[in-house]
C-alpha cells in the first residue's frame, strides 16, 4: 500500500509550516504503508498541480493533505471541500482569488474519503486532542482539499483521500500570545500517524455519534 501524505510551505509570514514539519518526522512505513512525503506550496494552482503529477508518479491507494490552522486547538480531519474560493490574504505569488469557484463543471461541495470518525477515535485514545472539522475554511487548504476530491471523482476513483488541518507549532504560538492555541510538532506527526493507523484499519467509516450542535 502506497500513502501519499502532502503538507504546504510557510506562509502569512511565518518561519515554519507545522504541517509539513510534522509529515517530515513521519517513518517511512507504518503498517503495511510506504509513506511517500510532499511539500506543496501554498500556492492556489501550483498546488494541485504538484500533487496531482505526485499520484500520477506515485500511483498511491491513499492521499492525505495536510494545512495548518492556526487558533485551533485540535487536529482537525475535515469532512466537507467547498466549490469556492475567498482568500483573505494573497498565496505565497499573490494570488487572490475572490468569491469564485474552483471548478467551473464540479459540484458544491465534496465529503472526504477518509475515515474521520475513526481517525479522531484514535487520535484521542492516543491522548492527542481531535475533533471533525466542518470547514476547511476558502483559501489554499480547501482549494487543495476540493481539488483532491474532483481528481479523485474524475480520475482516480480508486484512490481514498482527504485533508487534515493541524495547529501552530508551540514555536510559532509564543511569538503571538500567552493565550494562542498550539501542539507540539512530535504530538502533530504522532496525530499524521495514528491518521495513517486508521485510514489502513477502516476502509469504511465507523458509525458512532458525532457531528454539532451549532
Amino acid at each position: 500500500m502506497n500513502v501519499l501524505i502532502t503538507g504546504f510551505d510557510p506562509f502569512g509570514g511565518e518561519s515554519i509550516n507545522p504541517a509539513y514539519e510534522a509529515v517530515k518526522r513521519l517513518p517511512d512505513h507504518i503498517q503495511t504503508a510506504n509513506i511517500i512525503k510532499l511539500e506543496i506550496p501554498t500556492v492556489f494552482e501550483e498546488c494541485t498541480k504538484l500533487l496531482d503529477e505526485a499520484i500520477q508518479k506515485n500511483h498511491p491507494d491513499l492521499v492525505i493533505c495536510v494545512g495548518q490552522a492556526g487558533g485551533r486547538v485540535n487536529i482537525t480531519p475535515e469532512f466537507v471541500g467547498i466549490n469556492y474560493m475567498d482568500a483573505r490574504i494573497p498565496d505565497n505569488k499573490g494570488n487572490q482569488p475572490l468569491q469564485s469557484k474552483i471548478k467551473e463543471d464540479g459540484p458544491d461541495a465534496y465529503f472526504t474519503k477518509l475515515p474521520v470518525k475513526a481517525i479522531c477515535e484514535e487520535l484521542k485514545s492516543s491522548g492527542i486532542p481531535a475533533v471533525i472539522s466542518y470547514s476547511a475554511g476558502t483559501y489554499v487548504c480547501n482549494y487543495v482539499m476540493y481539488s483532491l476530491l474532483y481528481m479523485i471523482d474524475r480520475k482516480y476513483p480508486h484512490i481514498r483521500g482527504g485533508f487534515i488541518h493541524v495547529p501552530y507549532d508551540t514555536s510559532q504560538a509564543a511569538k503571538l500570545s500567552s493565550s494562542t492555541a498550539s501542539m507540539p510538532i512530535d504530538m502533530i506527526s504522532l496525530g499524521l500517524e495514528k491518521t495513517i493507523k486508521a485510514c489502513i484499519e477502516h476502509s469504511e467509516d465507523i458509525l458512532i455519534p458525532g457531528g454539532t450542535t451549532h
